[in-house]
């Protein structure tokens, strides 16, 4: 990893004392908006962040209150936005001054803080710079790979969040008419358990409720996910949910302010009273990996307060009209729940007896309950089996399809949910490909395509000629980080479609591409005039999006109109003429009206305010599975959440670590090396430790540490010169950020049918750095 900017002057570690939001979200928002080099532009721009006409934030999914506000953004909403919309910009003049050699030796803030990216580059390995280049000649040398292929999973089509809805349709299309459903994207990194575990359990592989239910449930259970940080709109119906009397249960390793307390930085009087107001009714904290142990525990209270009411005849715990009408395999569940002995709920949970029986009675006597979750459940390997413990829970209660209650994965990026709508998916289901080719007349390919792990080992085996990444940063969201690397230098040619410099662009194919994209606040003029996109949020509300300020660059081009480039450099015309349907996006979007289901007359209905509803079939109780209908499933819990890679090995782990987000980041996108609600200024390659294990393992805090993987595969995973932050975690756990933490994660260590690297559980050493120094740690 890169050593350049490790460290501010003013380091320190001090635990922070006030509530999430509050001043302190006011501050960090005008520091953002400040540096921004655009402050008087983005005042208004701000102000245009999720408003009818316009544009979506292009930070989290979360969803829009309904009604109208004059402020629809929190605090890292403003960071992105303010990131995106800088008057900072590199083209030739920066890359003539820096060789990619030493770019790589700059942090990964420092690379994306330069600005934004004004023209089209090509990476020359004899001078080890990148020059520019003409879009024709970009979109030719692409077309020319392409064309070269033997067959077309020689191709990786890498997809970030960020893309809008018309520009993953179009790379879809692309991608099929190419031959390939090699479609790796970021859903697999993060909530591909969510998709698989619900779609079996329920045929639908969303979420199933809206905005509106929160203010209707009796109960919200929120598991392994900080909102503060990673959605920090959240926390205003939580905290509303808890005024109005609704129970918020929150189960989570770590103490997470956002998850505690929260001041509403917009409302004032509330703030000059120094008030706050909490967000939680009960927390948990688990063991890593523990939550399906605890979900189990919760069920098997149900299961014998069922029993004790039958006995008594006393009103059933269970809702038997549901399940009856709507659900199969519960007997087969229940003699799952019934063979599941305490002890080993106790053990694996990391809970007691007692705080199981009161998040049970917490969900008994909630008549409408919502379970939310991120990717504290999604990056386990279990994780398909916790999510469908997740709905087995609520289907025993009847808690799907009714107001107030349902299942709610929290998306990260923006559109990460409305990508996987248009068609980018490894997997696509069988209507999916039967509607795309009755509408463009050519025989789309029918085999599995690549998911990001999958890519990885591809392009690892030579196997890869080309590698497209549609927004994002493979090279540092991936596990196995020197293996990514390694992966990508093995292609032909590689392909960054980006709005600012990272990591992936400066770990080259043999040949290198920059191609610069407009972000979500920039204006979008096409032939037809100024272009909106769409976007789908975690509710399954599709929004419009348009663009506010000029583009820094009259090279910058929209992400459908590059990819309709490539298309038409390498297919010509066929199957459709890409270039005249980018003259005027409701071109694009007549298509999608007559391909994907939901989107039926997509023009008129994204007129209407806010948008519209795409519609969930699990809400309306009608179930796309094989049985027909919402399915039970009868998992045991793993018999030990250590795997056998780890248990081989002679050394047993000191800790077992969990990658996260700071408050200054998103994704891979670093704003700052702060991290307010944890007391970490200046600093990012540090290691959250119980104070009670830095005593066992013989350290001292603020000490420098190396962190060691255990994985038996032959491959050390090292990370060097971590700083040991004495810190409020359960015994025997660890935290840090990703994508610094990254190359612990093994290739190999992912979910069982999800794929998803598991980033939440990860076995490592930790060593004494050779040259330690210690930082100074105040509280």
């Amino acid at each position: 990893m890169p050593r350049a900017d490790r460290f501010h002057p003013d380091a320190r570690f001090q635990p922070y004392a006030g509530p999430a939001g509050g001043w302190g979200a006011l501050r960090s928002v005008t520091r953002a908006w400040l540096g921004s080099d655009n402050a008087l532009k983005n005042i208004r721009t701000l102000l245009k962040t999720n408003q009818n006409g316009g544009f979506d934030c292009p930070g989290c999914a979360w969803g829009e209150a309904p009604g109208s506000h004059m402020v629809n953004f929190c605090e890292n909403g403003a960071k992105a936005v303010n990131w995106e919309a800088t008057q900072r910009g590199i083209g030739a003049e920066f890359f003539a001054r820096y060789s990619v050699r030493q770019l790589r030796e700059q942090s990964d803030y420092w690379l994306e803080y330069q600005g934004r990216l004004t023209e089209p580059l090509r990476y020359d390995a004899a001078s080890d710079h990148y020059v520019p280049v003409s879009w024709d000649a970009a979109f030719a040398l692409i077309a020319s790979e392409l064309q070269a292929m033997e067959h077309p999973d020689q191709v990786e089509l890498y997809t970030s969040g960020r893309a809008s809805n018309e520009a993953a349709f179009l790379y879809q299309l692309f991608g099929r008419a190419l031959g390939s459903n090699n479609f790796p994207d970021c859903s697999n990194l993060c909530h591909e358990a969510s998709g698989v575990g619900l779609g079996q359990s329920l045929g639908v592989g969303k979420g199933t409720v809206t905005y509106a239910d929160f203010e209707h449930a009796d109960a919200i259970f929120v598991m392994g996910q900080n909102p503060g940080t990673n959605h920090p709109r959240m926390l205003e119906p939580l905290r509303e949910a808890v005024q109005r009397g609704a129970q918020v249960v929150c189960f989570n390793p770590l103490k997470e302010r956002g998850l505690e307390r929260f001041q509403h930085p917009q409302k004032a009087l509330e703030m000059l009273a120094n008030g706050d107001a909490p967000t939680h009714s009960a927390y948990f904290r688990p063991r890593l990996g523990g939550d399906m142990a605890a979900l189990r525990g919760i069920a098997k209270f149900l299961l014998q307060w069922e029993r004790e009411a039958q006995q008594q005849g006393l009103p059933a715990v269970f809702d038997h009209s549901f399940i009856a009408e709507h659900t199969t395999g519960m007997d087969d569940y229940l003699a799952a729940v019934d063979a599941t002995p305490w002890a080993q709920i106790e053990t694996q949970s990391g809970l007691a007896l007692a705080e199981i029986e009161q998040a049970a009675r917490i969900y008994r006597q909630a008549g409408r309950v919502i379970v939310c979750w991120a990717m504290g459940i999604t990056q386990h390997r279990h994780s398909v089996a916790t999510i469908q413990e997740i709905a087995n829970l609520l289907l025993l209660r009847g808690n799907v399809g009714k107001p107030g209650a349902g299942a709610c994965p929290v998306r990260g990026h923006s559109n990460v949910q409305g990508d996987r709508t248009m068609g980018i998916n490894e997997h696509p289901p069988a209507a999916l490909l039967d509607a795309l080719e009755k509408r463009f007349a050519f025989a789309v390919p029918r085999q599995p395509g690549h998911n990001a792990v999958a890519a990885i080992n591809a392009m690892l085996a030579g196997e890869v000629r080309v590698f497209v990444g549609l927004g994002g940063n493979f090279a540092q969201a991936t596990p196995d980080t020197p293996r990514t690397h390694q992966a990508l230098q093995r292609c032909a040619l590689t392909v960054q479609i980006s709005t600012k410099l990272n990591r992936s662009h400066l770990t080259t194919g043999k040949q290198a591409l920059i191609l610069p994209c407009l972000g979500r606040t920039d204006i979008d003029r096409q032939v037809g005039g100024p272009q909106a996109v769409t976007v789908e949020d975690s509710f399954s509300m599709v929004h419009a999006s348009w663009g506010q300020l000029e583009p820094l660059s009259r090279q910058m081009r929209s992400e459908p109109a590059i990819v309709a480039g490539i298309a038409a450099a390498t297919l010509g015309k066929q199957p459709v003429d890409w270039l005249w349907l980018v003259e005027d996006y409701a071109r694009i979007r007549a298509l999608i009206g007559d391909t994907i289901p939901g989107f039926a007359d997509f023009e008129q209905r994204l007129a209407q305010p806010g948008g519209f509803y795409l519609g969930n079939a699990a809400a309306r109780r009608q179930w796309h599975t094989a049985s027909g209908r919402a399915e039970f499933k009868d998992h045991a819990l793993p018999d030990d959440l250590l795997p056998e890679e780890v248990r081989s090995q002679a050394a047993q782990p000191d800790l077992i670590l969990q990658t996260l987000r700071s408050h200054d980041q998103y994704n891979t996108t670093l704003y700052g090396l702060d991290d307010r609600y944890r007391g970490v200024k200046g600093m990012r390659e540090v290691v959250f430790v119980n104070p009670a294990d830095i005593q066992r393992l013989g350290l001292q805090a603020g000490q420098q540490v190396d962190l060691l993987s255990l994985w038996d595969d032959g491959i050390e995973r090292r990370v060097r010169g971590f700083t040991l932050l004495a810190y409020d975690t359960p015994l025997g756990q660890a935290a840090a950020y990703y994508p610094e933490t990254n190359p612990l994660v093994p290739l190999d260590s992912f979910g069982d049918g999800s794929h998803t690297p598991t980033s939440k559980f990860v076995a490592i050493r930790v060593l004494p750095a050779r040259a330690s120094g210690l930082i100074a740690q105040a509280g």
